[in-house]
């Protein structure tokens, strides 16, 4: 098949979604731009401060969801199961379910002062399912941190021409937040000179790869988990202006060059998809991939719908989103940018690799070490020898910002569930927890863990948003459905997961412990959810 139809076919698909579904959304949550947002009613100079304009708050947003999930997660899915069920995934996951969890939780958490989606749940449902969806998300939490630090350490193993930009990127990211709040330097000034830096420093990297030595007896892979770890602390705790905005705002140019360049490759070189259509239900030579329903849904994750995504929204973009007219361009448009990443991702491997490739490569270098091999090839024309540095120090950039995205987020829930007001502190506890977890390097069990978790985050989410809309009388159809669909698909996961990690040679109780705990929580979560939705349907019956 030619790619460049599959990729036509999409772009189509997520205009008319924009245009149609999102402006249904718009009018059926009832966007008014006349409304003051938390960002100037709350304003505080460090977690509630209006961007300097929706641009800049889109490129956080979109750098801190789009980090690794819309790359592994495509990559995984064509190798086990094959890119056709893949491709769909995304595309149907995107519009009508992913886009509509993150701007639902971004609206809402809008309309509750910037409350983050679990503190809403006590309103809109119960004390105790507020309660228990702030542990769900905060153990959900833990997983990011841990499977995105590996994933980031496993990149400077593998490309050290990626080092110096991806660090090079804080100062530059810093310098141009000094830009653009404290002197108030024009916004295009400000922005040309932090990209005319950064591509400076793609090109030192590329000409002097840094690799780290043994420290104290670590290995080098958890060397790079500690540094990354003790980033995030600081990042975490830095006032948003300062470098979230700024380095999330330039971050976002690199996806936007890697997007723009593999679109323009498919379209003028017409490449052929040389992977299988599908492979089987259960693939054979992969034994821990699970069967197509429910771990395809789980695999792709970011692609195609996400929870973490409605933490962002709910925890960090909530609070710097000046207008309530940007939340459908911010959470609804945000959300197909990054299918149209996961649908570029898989047109790269599945054009430039044969599945012989995927499966050597997936097996040596891992999912993002077959992004790299797929991109650099389709990139070549256009990049040359960069297209793996620059494809790879894209993915960087993002993997940074959703590690300390994560922990700042996890931080707030540290203080609403444990009481500890000290950031010091409570960021300390997160650090500590995901790096104990991110020492075992088992991202092959952390992976799908992370993906059900997360997208059953989505699943409630969605189900705190039906809530959320029929108390107010409003149809909730748009929300209640694909949450159901979410909430079936994902508990159906975790069992197979529990099942399957306690009947290996070797049991992994850890994860089997996650899963168990995690059905626990999200079975007493939906309980008292339909609870609510039960009896207000009484009531409201043409509201379904």
């Amino acid at each position: 098949m030619n790619a460049s139809i599959l990729l036509l076919g999409a772009l189509i698909a997520f205009t008319i979604a924009y245009r149609f579904y999102g402006s249904l959304l718009t009018k059926l949550f009832g966007v008014d731009s006349s409304r003051l947002t938390p960002a100037h009613t709350k304003r505080d100079g460090i977690d509630y401060e209006p961007a300097k304009n929706w641009w800049v708050l889109f490129g956080h947003h979109f750098s801190s969801i789009c980090g690794a999930g819309p790359i592994v997660g495509p990559v995984l899915a064509v190798a086990w199961w094959g890119w056709m069920p893949s491709v769909i995934w995304l595309i149907i996951g995107a519009i009508w379910m992913g886009a509509v969890s993150d701007f639902s939780s971004l609206f809402v958490s809008m309309r509750h002062e910037g409350q983050s989606i679990a503190r809403i749940a006590e309103p809109e449902i119960s004390r105790k399912g507020q309660l228990l969806f702030s542990v769900f998300i905060w153990i959900s939490l833990i997983l990011v941190i841990a499977v995105f630090s590996i994933f980031a350490a496993k990149t400077f193993v593998a490309e050290p021409q990626s080092v110096v930009p991806s660090f090079g990127l804080i100062p530059v990211a810093v310098l141009t937040g000094y830009l653009l709040y404290k002197t108030r330097t024009n916004n295009a000034v400000a922005t040309t000179l932090g990209l005319a830096l950064l591509i400076a420093l793609l090109f030192l990297g590329h000409q002097s790869p840094f690799s780290l030595p043994d420290l104290f007896g670590l290995t080098t892979e958890n060397a790079w988990i500690i540094i990354l770890l003790i980033y995030c602390f600081i990042a975490s705790i830095t006032p948003v202006q300062i470098l979230l905005q700024p380095r999330d705002y330039l971050a976002s140019f690199l996806l936007f060059a890697v997007i723009f360049l593999g679109i323009a490759c498919v379209f003028i070189q017409q490449p052929q998809i040389s992977t299988p259509a599908f492979i089987a239900f259960q693939p054979d030579a992969w034994p821990n991939a699970g069967p197509l329903w429910p771990m395809l849904f789980v695999t792709i994750a970011c692609g195609a719908i996400s929870g973490f995504h409605s933490l962002v929204s709910s925890g960090t973009t909530c609070k710097q989103i000046s207008s309530e007219g940007h939340a459908c361009r911010i959470g609804y448009g945000g959300m197909l940018v990054e299918c149209l990443v996961g649908v570029l991702v898989l047109i790269c491997v599945t054009t430039s690799l044969n599945n012989t490739d995927i499966t050597n490569i997936l097996k040596t270098d891992g999912p993002i070490g077959v992004f790299g091999q797929g991109y650099g090839k389709l990139s070549q024309t256009f990049l040359g020898p960069y297209g793996i540095t620059f494809a790879i120090l894209a993915l960087n950039a993002f993997i940074l910002t959703t590690l300390d995205s994560a922990t700042r987020i996890t931080r707030y829930l540290t203080t609403e569930l444990f009481g500890i007001n000290n950031k010091y502190i409570a960021t300390l506890l997160v650090v500590i927890a995901a790096g104990a977890l991110a020492m075992t390097g088992q991202w092959q069990r952390l992976w799908p863990a992370f993906g059900t978790a997360n997208q059953l985050i989505a699943g409630i989410t969605l189900l705190v948003a039906s809530c959320w809309l029929l108390n107010r009388g409003k149809r909730i159809r748009y929300t209640l459905i694909p949450s159901i669909l979410m909430l079936v698909t994902t508990i159906g996961a975790f069992i197979w997961q529990l099942w399957s990690s306690l009947h290996e040679a070797k049991p992994d109780y850890i994860i089997a412990g996650i899963c168990l705990g995690l059905i626990i929580l999200a079975l007493v979560i939906c309980a008292d959810a339909f609870k609510v939705l039960s009896g207000q349907r009484k009531q409201e019956n043409s509201l379904i």
